[in-house]
């Protein structure tokens, strides 16, 4: 009963072919899905050495957050640059006009003439009378600081001397004078535009918008400066945003997207939250129209409302917070997809970075269609259109033709 019993034992304890070749088959599945994700690890940490420590050309310009390199005048500085001024001597013929001349003609232009006194022109040879044979020209520009003023506008009132003798009410008229940008303040129109592009074009803080005031002879706090940006945002921007809103919303073609920034002071939210402007803008036809949205998160809410009379083609960078805008027909952008072609290949190992990868074919692709549009940058609209069709057509083709047979193979390489 003993050996009958072992033998029974050993025989149902071991598993049958199928249950092998089943665990095989799990195990192989498991193995291939560990070393995939070991190779995204892989590639995922070389882009990010490449991204700490590697070149970018798509990088942020730090100039625009950090103060300007303290050595900028050394490393900008280039000897062999020929200085824009024109020193000429003119006779009886003319010079033709060169490229330093076209530089400085739209400027306003302040002549000095140099003459000898009429007791100096006499020839050092024969006592004889000079005269005038031509003229040396040396042009340099002037820079004029900035100078702040103090303009009074003073309004004269008239009355009448009869109506004041011999009437009970005496009629009060007075000169006609443009309203204050701000009342009961100093601003004027220029002061608080020249505050408000300081700010938001050059980048200069308020606080040293302050002491650049100050050393103007002029005491204005920064406190003083916010409330003339904030009136002036307020009460004259927004009027001319609401009109530039409305010319976006009535084109057909627009762009977007959005960026991260950071908010100080905010009511009821931590410094360190991430806060979201958003950016609208037209395309490249007529006037340029660029409009920010400020929002505190990234949801698909904000650009759903703010595009809701928008009808058209939205030019986008692939975030999925702009799929399923009402009477909205998305874009794609060719210059985000060639940065996911150049991530890939940069994730590559060396030794396969060199070979004929679909990452490199597909950059080759790009890089052909971004050396047509700088051939055609300065071409017109039409122009530009007939020659997409011509060459730029046949590569997105080709391109397209390119990536549907490599994604059927892989397919049916995986099932």
């Amino acid at each position: 009963m003993y050996n009958e019993a072992m033998k029974t034992t050993e025989t149902t304890s071991q598993p049958t072919t199928e249950e092998l070749e089943e665990r095989v088959s799990s195990l192989e599945e498991q193995n291939a899905e560990l070393t995939a994700k070991i190779k995204w690890y892989e590639e995922q940490f070389r882009l990010s050495k490449q991204r700490q420590f590697g070149t970018s050309s798509e990088k942020t310009n730090a100039d625009q957050l950090e103060l300007p390199l303290f050595n900028e005048v050394e490393i900008t500085a280039d000897p062999s640059i020929e200085e824009p001024t024109v020193e000429t001597i003119t006779y009886e013929r003319k010079k033709t006009k060169g490229q330093r001349d076209s530089k400085l003609e739209n400027l306003p232009k302040e002549v000095i003439k140099y003459r000898l006194p009429e007791e100096d022109q006499v020839c050092l040879c024969c006592n004889g009378k000079l005269h005038e044979m031509s003229t040396e020209v040396r042009r340099e520009l002037k820079v004029i600081p900035a100078e702040v003023k103090v303009i009074e506008h003073v309004q004269h009132v008239y009355a009448c001397r009869r109506c004041e003798r011999e009437s009970t009410e005496t009629p009060i008229v007075k000169a006609s004078m443009p309203k204050s940008v701000f009342p009961k303040s100093l601003a004027s129109p220029s002061a608080m535009a020249y505050i408000m592009n300081q700010k938001y074009v050059e980048g200069l803080p308020l606080y040293r918008q302050e002491q650049q005031f100050a050393r103007l002879g002029v005491f204005l706090s920064r406190q003083t400066l916010a409330n003339w940006v904030l009136y002036g945002a307020n009460t004259w921007l927004n009027l001319i945003y609401d009109r530039m809103y409305q010319y976006l919303m009535n084109l057909d073609i627009a762009h977007a997207d959005e960026t991260t920034l950071q908010v100080l002071r905010e009511p009821d939210r931590p410094s360190t939250a991430t806060s979201y402007l958003w950016l609208y803008r037209s395309g490249q036809e007529g006037h340029p129209i660029v409009l920010f949205d400020y929002q505190q998160t990234r949801a698909s809410k904000h650009p759903r409302k703010f595009l809701s009379p928008f009808q058209g083609y939205l030019h986008v960078d692939g975030y999925a917070g702009y799929n399923g805008i009402p009477n909205v027909k998305l874009v794609g952008c060719w210059a985000h997809a060639r940065r996911k072609f150049d991530e890939a290949l940069k994730a590559l190992p060396k030794e396969q970075q060199s070979k004929d990868v679909t990452a490199k074919e597909g950059l080759k692709f790009c890089n052909q269609l971004f050396a047509i549009e700088r051939e055609i940058k300065d071409l017109s609209f039409s122009e530009r259109h007939q020659v997409r069709l011509e060459k730029s057509r046949p590569l997105l083709d080709a391109f397209s033709a390119c990536f549907a047979c490599k994604r059927q193979k892989y397919y049916q390489r995986v099932h």
